[in-house]
């Protein structure tokens, strides 16, 4: 299998984070490979210079970091990496078998629907099943997983 992983991640971080963990995203990545055979694994991010120390370990694991700028308005860093990651998808489209979303952003439905019907979907991946929008669970359906306090990829903050 030649599956490609796409991350969104502040909405991960911060789902996680909500939920009073942290991710281990060395561990997920290795997880991402062993469970569900994820050749590429990319991570979309609005760039913040601050934290390159971040975006170099990451990269150490694997991961493949997609930037977009970042706009910030008072106290809120904001960088909306929606379209980036459906644009990646549809160009790697043909390079892999199937796709992983991570994600809890209802915004997703539409590409969801669009890789189930051409069987391009292997699952969708809640970091917070609790605060997953009802709109990507309803289109993702039998392909909704979460990730789970018993795969030890996350830990206690």
């Amino acid at each position: 299998m030649n599956n490609f992983a796409f991350l969104d991640g502040q909405n991960v971080h911060l789902a996680v984070k909500e939920l009073g963990w942290q991710i281990d995203w060395g561990k997920f990545r290795i997880y991402l490979k062993e469970k569900y055979h994820v050749q590429r694994a990319y991570i979309f991010l609005g760039y913040v210079s601050r934290n390159e120390g971040l975006y170099n370990f990451l990269r150490n694991y694997g991961y493949i970091l997609v930037f977009k700028p970042t706009i910030t308005k008072g106290s809120i860093t904001k960088g909306n990496v929606d379209l980036n990651i459906a644009l990646q998808v549809m160009l790697d489209y043909k390079a892999f078998d199937q796709a992983i979303l991570i994600t809890n952003d209802g915004d997703f439905y539409c590409l969801v629907d669009y890789l189930k019907a051409r069987n391009k979907l292997h699952s969708v991946i809640s970091p917070n099943i609790h605060k997953c929008a009802r709109l990507l669970k309803q289109s993702a359906q039998e392909k909704m997983q979460t990730i789970t306090f018993s795969q030890k990829i996350l830990s206690k903050k």
